[in-house]
């Protein structure tokens, strides 16, 4: 199949409508001030509900610290996790990144993936347009991002990334109407990561210099979402 058409509304990234850098200059405040008082950046993660998957049931739900810190803690000590994601050892790393999630105005929302009921993977649900990513490509109004690590190693190597990937883009897509692009930033020697996301519908877009890593920008355009 040929590539897109780049002029195409889908890819009108390729025109580079950044946004201006006086918005962007407002990331340093604690609370945006676009957003009325009260309102869900994100439009309630936690009360979008479970998909169905080729893999069984799939479902987000928001961490709960108290709950959930010794499961991710441990997840992110494994080497191959700790190899890109940076949050291993035993100090609170691990801990102090999910607080400053929870803590926050809601522009990221870390959950869990539950698969069948069972916890086996972690996710971060965040406003990119409102992610410090956002100086560093040509972001949009509400574009939504999308972190994910797979815990266990034994749901590793399966295809599951890309099942879930799109299972998840899906989720933001529908129920975060405003939303016209899903995007991601994997580290461009993750090959498996990337892989999994061209798998999932998602496009590579171009290659970000980001102040710890080299990515490779990965778009999922609503537009072309029945197409990819």
């Amino acid at each position: 199949m040929p590539p897109p058409d780049a002029s195409s509304p889908g890819n009108a990234d390729t025109l580079d409508l950044r946004l201006p850098d006086d918005f962007l200059a407002l990331f340093t405040k604690d609370v945006h001030p676009f957003t009325p008082a009260g309102e869900d950046l994100l439009d309630r993660v936690g009360d979008w509900g479970p998909t169905a998957t080729s893999a069984g049931a799939f479902h987000l739900v928001p961490v709960r610290l108290d709950r959930d810190l010794p499961l991710i803690g441990r997840w992110m000590n494994d080497p191959a996790v700790a190899a890109f994601w940076e949050l291993s050892g035993p100090g609170t790393a691990t801990e102090d990144h999910l607080r400053a999630q929870l803590d926050g105005d809601g522009r990221s929302v870390p959950c869990l993936g539950m698969l069948n009921g069972t916890p086996m993977s972690y996710w971060e649900i965040y406003r990119a347009d409102l992610d410090p990513l956002a100086r560093h490509y040509p972001a949009r109004l509400h574009d939504t991002g999308i972190h994910l690590l797979i815990g266990g190693v034994a749901h590793r190597g399966r295809g599951l990334g890309t099942v879930l990937l799109r299972a998840v883009s899906d989720l933001v897509l529908d129920r975060r109407p405003s939303c016209a692009r899903v995007v991601a930033e994997p580290d461009l020697r993750n090959t498996p990561s990337v892989a999994a996301f061209l798998g999932a519908g998602f496009r590579f877009s171009a290659e970000v210099e980001l102040p710890d890593k080299k990515a490779a920008l990965m778009v999922r355009d609503r537009a072309l979402r029945a197409l990819l």
